[in-house]
């Protein structure tokens, strides 16, 4: 019996929820937690606020005063820069002339991925997700099932998120995921992604068997995250063939894999590693060979002014919590301790850094000339690993654990070693953290493209 004519839902009154206030509190909390640093959630909360509180009319107009302000601000601009520079970076180009134009993909058929450490697993779990048909090899059995296990759970665990759950993956078919420990099998490859960790022998004896085993087109990745391409290179016969595929750890979540030429790699080998970027839904960058490449020697410095800071009289929670208010998803601190301290631990004991290597009388905190902590290899020394130890610059509930709770021990550890250097702690504020982390990391920046290892300021960002 009601009459037909139109109804506006916008004339209609907005119905009231008995606790929308508080409602909308939590909800900001929430929001704030998770747009660290971002305007655009924060500002769309006040949209949906507005729409809440007022007309129609009035939260239509309140809505685009907000839009205005995103629309010119210089957040907009930097999303605007990134999204066309990861469009960019798919032109690469190389100073002795090889480029995307010119330089043609081999298909990649079959893969094969050498040490199931946290890396191997993730690169295995991408190449699978990726529906390329994957040889995972390790060095002996027990490592291998270990392996296996920890491989197969990541999977199962990215097939309940997928649509056609486990079915589309396939990963328990052997002719699609095949574990072994037996060398020979890696005959027919098209492609060898090497994920042992950090040491050049190593590394060089594998190299040196790929080359005896592989067939002669097959393409020879390492995922270094540091060392130099070219002198794993040396260990084979076929040098051209031989390129850096660093992926960043976890490697099945990670978007950027950092893609590296050494003196004599071919640019057919360039182009299929770009393209296993892409089918593997990563941005591949193209970069020049040097300690660290792009990613980590911006990170060192960066990092290593985080710890200058707690020298002098700062706290890792503090450091941490002034870089994830700006926007990063995960401070220095946290950082290193997820990936592992362990980690550069190896890498700088292999550069000679660390311990007593240090010749005598030379002061503790200048290692080559520069200014050096050594406070990262002392928590080493004392096996705080990270994460994996349930202590590192933070504590964790268990081994493996994720929360990260500030640590008594190491406040202690900090004042006592400040002591013994004869450090006066004082307060350092905000602006300084930050400054110094992020100028630090930006000057190594240029420092890179002036370098020429990288061919463009895209490529960096």
């Amino acid at each position: 019996g009601q009459p037909l004519g139109p109804r506006r839902l916008s004339l209609k009154p907005v119905p009231k929820l008995p606790n929308t206030e508080a409602f909308l509190r939590e909800a900001l909390v929430k929001v704030k937690k998770q747009a660290r640093g971002c305007l655009a959630p924060e500002l769309c909360f006040q949209a949906v606020q507005a729409a809440t509180q007022r007309p129609f009319a009035e939260g239509v107009r309140r809505e685009r005063e907000l839009f205005r302000v995103l629309l010119t601000s210089g957040q907009a601009q930097a999303l605007q820069y990134a999204f066309f520079a990861e469009r960019a970076v798919r032109r690469w180009a190389t100073p002795g002339g090889a480029s995307w134009s010119s330089a043609a993909p081999q298909p990649v058929r079959k893969a094969a991925v050498i040490g199931l450490g946290t890396m191997g697993r993730g690169i295995v779990t991408s190449l699978v997700k990726a529906n390329i048909p994957v040889v995972a090899l390790e060095q002996d059995l027990e490592c291998l099932n270990k392996g296996r296990k920890a491989v197969m759970l990541l999977l199962e665990r990215e097939a309940m998120k997928m649509e056609g759950g486990a079915q589309s993956l396939d990963f328990h078919n052997p002719a699609r995921l095949q574990f072994t420990v037996d060398f020979d099998l890696l005959r027919d490859v098209d492609l060898v992604i090497e994920a042992v960790f950090e040491n050049m022998a190593l590394k060089k004896e594998i190299f040196h068997k790929l080359s005896k085993i592989c067939k002669p087109g097959a393409l020879l990745c390492t995922n270094t995250s540091a060392l130099n391409i070219d002198e794993i290179a040396s260990a084979t016969g076929r040098p051209q063939q031989v390129i850096g595929t660093h992926f960043f750890s976890p490697a099945h979540v990670m978007r950027l894999l950092e893609i590296i030429y050494g003196r004599h790699t071919s640019p057919t080998a360039i182009a299929t590693a770009m393209q296993l970027a892409k089918a593997l839904k990563k941005v591949g960058v193209v970069v020049g060979n040097c300690f660290g490449f792009v990613g980590n020697r911006m990170m060192f410095p960066y990092v290593q002014q985080a710890v200058f800071l707690l020298e002098e009289g700062s706290r890792p929670e503090a450091v941490d919590e002034v870089l994830e208010d700006f926007g990063f998803k995960i401070g220095p601190f946290r950082m290193s301790d997820l990936a592992g301290l362990d980690v550069g631990w190896r890498s700088r004991k292999e550069q000679g850094l660390t311990g007593p290597s240090v010749p005598a009388g030379t002061a503790a905190r200048q290692r080559h000339g520069q200014r050096y902590s050594p406070l990262p290899d002392l928590l080493c020394e004392q096996g705080r690993f990270g994460q994996k130890t349930a202590q590192g610059w933070y504590r964790y509930e268990k081994a493996g654990g994720r929360t990260a709770t500030p640590d008594p021990w190491l406040h202690n550890f900090l004042s006592q070693y400040r002591d013994t250097h004869r450090i006066k702690p004082r307060f350092i504020d905000q602006e300084e953290i930050l400054e110094r982390c992020l100028f630090s990391l930006i000057n190594e920046g240029f420092a890179i493209l002036a370098e020429g290892i990288a061919s463009g300021p895209e490529h960096l960002d």
